[in-house]
């Protein structure tokens, strides 16, 4: 059920067709820095919870003891 070279061929000449070279290029590069972002952005979050994880375990908590803690702050 793929798409063979054919199929993509008549698929890029329609796109081309409808929105030219020039807004196909423009459309690339907003595409290209829009993936950037998300990857930076995704990897700003990993960082972040690895460090908030690496601070509960040297202030003395082992992440177990800080999740129940939540947990039971949840409860009250």
């Amino acid at each position: 059920m793929g798409f063979g070279m054919t199929e993509l061929v008549i698929i890029l000449l329609i796109v081309l067709f409808l929105f030219g070279p020039k807004r196909i290029k423009s459309i690339g590069s907003e595409l290209g820095s829009a993936i950037k972002g998300f990857r930076t952005a995704v990897t700003e979050e990993e960082q972040s919870k690895t460090q908030d994880t690496e601070a509960k375990v040297i202030d003395g908590q082992s992440e177990e003891a800080a999740t129940s803690s939540k947990s039971e702050e949840h409860k009250v």
